[in-house]
């Protein structure tokens, strides 16, 4: 997937909310936003990924402000408040009567948790809002490829799931379990350090995902989406050997679409910004669940 013109404003948006929350010092205020407009210019152009200019965009902020992680306390606050939660959702799952409608109310709770992302212009979170996604996540699918995804898991014997964010790791946990009792060998991959709110190994630990799933592994670098050269041989690997692809979020969209994909792939994500909308051909805040090629 390539940028638009509106996603210059969220890359600068993004970093400034990033600069101030990391230091109070106006001349390293001054320095890490002049490098983000440096970047901008020399490498905004039609042909640019946003995961990728995100990913840059990151590293800067964070070698500038000489902080390793701006989104620390948030990612916790996300991955507490969602595992207060998350027993009133395992319960919608455990309701359901077949193993299909469970693995299709697993994968709607799941997208309604990749909701839970700070900053993009527009969007708003709040932690109270969950139930009520919840609750309307059917009428918010707007791509529904939830039942070929299922018949297609019945039958996968490996399964990667890439994971986006803090707090909706924990959802992801209930349909990781629903993956498992369909025969499958579920690995998780997690971000190698951290990058927006994404999930890390710490993340994935805290929630419980290592009692869940049979492996966790990382991507080995800390770029937004996925980027197959920084990945770690060890990775690259486990992911060119799996049967099947799961992705959450609009990062794994914005980089998995620039790919000549060979193994199935399902795209589950909330469209929260109007590029990755507009490539879906959707509305913004809408529910998607996609399979690629």
């Amino acid at each position: 997937m390539k940028v638009e013109v509106e996603c210059a404003s969220c890359i600068l948006h993004r970093g400034y909310l990033q600069i101030i929350g990391a230091t109070k010092d106006p001349s390293v205020q001054f320095k890490a936003m002049s490098a983000l407009t440096d970047l901008l210019a020399k490498e905004f152009n039609p042909s640019a990924t946003p995961a990728i200019l995100g990913t840059k965009r990151d590293r800067i902020v964070k070698k500038i402000a000489s902080v390793s992680d701006p989104y620390a306390k948030r990612k916790r606050m996300s991955n507490q408040k969602a595992l207060e939660i998350l027993p009133q959702v395992e319960g919608l799952i455990l309701n359901e009567k077949t193993a299909k409608s469970r693995f299709r109310t697993a994968c709607l709770c799941s997208i309604v948790g990749n909701t839970m992302e700070f900053d993009i212009p527009g969007h708003t979170f709040n932690y109270d809002d969950i139930g009520r996604l919840i609750k309307r996540a059917e009428n918010d699918l707007v791509i529904d490829e939830i039942s070929q995804i299922f018949n297609l898991s019945k039958k996968t014997k490996k399964i990667m799931f890439l994971a986006d964010n803090a707090g909706e790791i924990v959802f992801d946990t209930l349909l990781v379990r629903e993956l498992k009792k369909l025969g499958a060998n579920v690995i998780i991959g997690v971000k190698g350090g951290p990058v927006l709110n994404d999930a890390t190994m710490e993340d994935a630990r805290y929630v419980g995902m290592n009692k869940v799933a049979d492996d966790i592994v990382t991507t080995g670098t800390d770029a937004v989406g996925l980027i197959p050269e920084e990945c770690s041989e060890e990775f690259l690997t486990l992911y060119n050997s799996s049967d099947m692809i799961i992705a959450k979020g609009m990062g794994h969209v914005e980089t998995l679409t620039e790919f000549n994909l060979i193994s199935p792939h399902a795209l589950l994500l909330r469209t929260k910004c109007n590029p990755v909308a507009n490539f879906f051909k959707v509305k913004r805040d809408k529910n998607v669940a996609k399979l690629m090629p």
